[in-house]
């Protein structure tokens, strides 16, 4: 089994590991593979600041976000692959899973309800509404 886990460093993503490791059982994996994704910096910030500045300080974010979350995994003999990418999580995320071919994705959420999500949206509804992969949606 392949599984997606979906990760942005906040305590929806603490939450959701402690399931995953509480449920070790549940999630007969032979695969792991962690995704981030960061915001796109503005054009015109990007081009005053330089393409070697801008992808610099994504990356530093991509491994601020990894490096607890993998050592997390392997405190619980979990070995997963890392890839980050830029632009709108939501369909970034879904596209990854569905183009990875992943049986599950697993991500956090904060799950503050639908008429939250029609004011502010929400990552995880755009995940549900985009993937074809089946997603757990921890709370």
């Amino acid at each position: 089994m392949k599984i997606l886990l979906a990760v942005d460093g906040s305590a929806y993503t603490k939450k959701m590991l402690a399931y995953l490791v509480t449920h070790k059982d549940m999630f007969v994996a032979n695969s792991f593979t962690l995704i981030t994704v960061q915001p796109a910096i503005p054009p015109r910030a990007r081009a005053a600041l330089g393409k070697q500045v801008v992808d610099q300080y994504q990356l530093d974010e991509a491994e601020r976000v990894f490096g607890p979350v993998s050592k997390f995994l392997l405190r619980h003999d979990i070995n997963a692959t890392s890839i980050w990418k830029v632009g709108p999580a939501g369909d970034l995320i879904a596209k990854f899973a569905d183009a990875g071919k992943f049986d599950l994705l697993i991500m956090g959420s904060r799950g503050h309800g639908a008429l939250g999500n029609l004011v502010m949206g929400s990552v995880a509804t755009k995940v549900v509404a985009n993937c074809s992969v089946p997603v757990l949606l921890v709370r």
